[in-house]
């Protein structure tokens, strides 16, 4: 469960980061609570995750999916541009969270945890 929450987290950050660009300075008020939920939301979820996993794991997974769903958004809507380069260095991020899961089941403090 406290993997699922941080996976659902990292969604939330992608949200809000997404929100915060789009806010123009929190002058734009949709964008802004969306903004406002969105932060508290992934900060809840990241902090009730701290109680499972190490503090070095779970915020290096919160973030590299963070960033990486902020970018395939980007992409996808136009954004940004999709170019292979890219998508290698965001398949990287991935291939870095996963690789941080399994080595979690080897920390005693992870190992009850682990999906």
């Amino acid at each position: 469960m406290p993997w699922l929450v941080l996976l659902l987290s990292a969604v939330c950050e992608a949200v809000w980061a997404t929100a915060l660009g789009a806010s123009d300075g929190f002058s734009s008020p949709a964008p802004t609570a969306v903004f406002a939920v969105f932060v508290t939301l992934s900060m809840l979820g990241l902090a009730w995750s701290l109680r499972h996993i190490g503090v070095g794991t779970a915020y290096a997974v919160w973030t590299g999916v963070g960033a990486a769903l902020t970018v395939t958004w980007a992409m996808v809507t136009g954004a940004e541009p999709a170019d292979p380069l890219r998508i290698a260095f965001i398949a990287g991020i991935v291939g870095a969270v996963i690789g941080l899961k399994f080595l979690a089941g080897h920390d005693s403090r992870d190992e009850a945890t682990a999906l």
